[in-house]
Formats: C-alpha cells, sequence, structure tokens
C-alpha cells in the first residue's frame, strides 16, 4: 500500500532549484512508505526537466541526476489511468475545472482512498471539494 497519489508539481519541487522545500516531509513519507502515481506521471516528471534543462534552469548532468533519482524512488505507476480517461476522469475535470491531467490524479487518490500530495492550488481545492485529504 502506497502512503499517497504523488503529483508531478510536488514532486518536481524536490529536483528543481528554487522551489519550496515545503514538501520534503512529504518526501521522507514516501521513502518510507512508497507512493501512487497515474501513468502520465513519469512522462510530466520527465518533460518539465527537460524543459528546465533547455531554460537554463538546470544542467544536462543535473537532469540526468533528477531523472536517475526519481527512477529510483518507491512509486508505483496505476496503469488503470488511461481506460478511466473517457469517463470518469474527463467528467471530474469538468465538475472541478480542472484539466484532464490534474483530474487523473484526484480520481486516483479517490478510487484508491490516499491522501493526494500536491503543490497546484486548483488541485487542492478539488481534492478538498472531493473529501480527500491533500497534503501540503
Amino acid at each position: 500500500m502506497s502512503f499517497c497519489v504523488l503529483d508531478s508539481s510536488l514532486a518536481l519541487s524536490w529536483a528543481l532549484p528554487a522551489e519550496s522545500d515545503v514538501g520534503m516531509n512529504v518526501l521522507e513519507d514516501i521513502l518510507a512508505g512508497g507512493a501512487l502515481v497515474p501513468v502520465l506521471w513519469p512522462l510530466e516528471v520527465a518533460n518539465v526537466l527537460l524543459m528546465a534543462e533547455r531554460r537554463r534552469r538546470i544542467s544536462l548532468a543535473e537532469r540526468s541526476q533528477a531523472l536517475a533519482w526519481f527512477a529510483v524512488l518507491p512509486i508505483e505507476i496505476d496503469h488503470e489511468t488511461p481506460q478511466r480517461a473517457w469517463a470518469d476522469i474527463s467528467a471530474l475535470a469538468e465538475r472541478h475545472r480542472l484539466t484532464v491531467y490534474d483530474a487523473a490524479y484526484l480520481e486516483l487518490a479517490a478510487r484508491h482512498g490516499l491522501p493526494l500530495a500536491t503543490l497546484d492550488q486548483e488541485l487542492s481545492v478539488a481534492g478538498r471539494a472531493a473529501g480527500l485529504v491533500v497534503l501540503i
């Protein structure tokens, strides 16, 4: 069982300079208990790190190090997410005025009864409105 559903916004705050360190306690809990993420999570994380390198926020070495670090975190990928995109996730996106990407995290946390760990304000509001525990 995982400790929480981990949004990319929080995960990336651990790897990018000048980001908040507010989520370090969540990282410690994830290291101890694991996290669950939708199938799109690795793509989001890898893309943001690539864009950060292209914009010279981080170096190639820093990006490579971050990718290697994320790859060994105790994170389980939920492969059911794509099947739920057409109905459940899209409905949540509409109801809470979220992107479908963000609604995937909301749906996953609700489906598994797990806290949602995010720095995304809109996703936090939607998570609380849906009755979830929101970390951060």
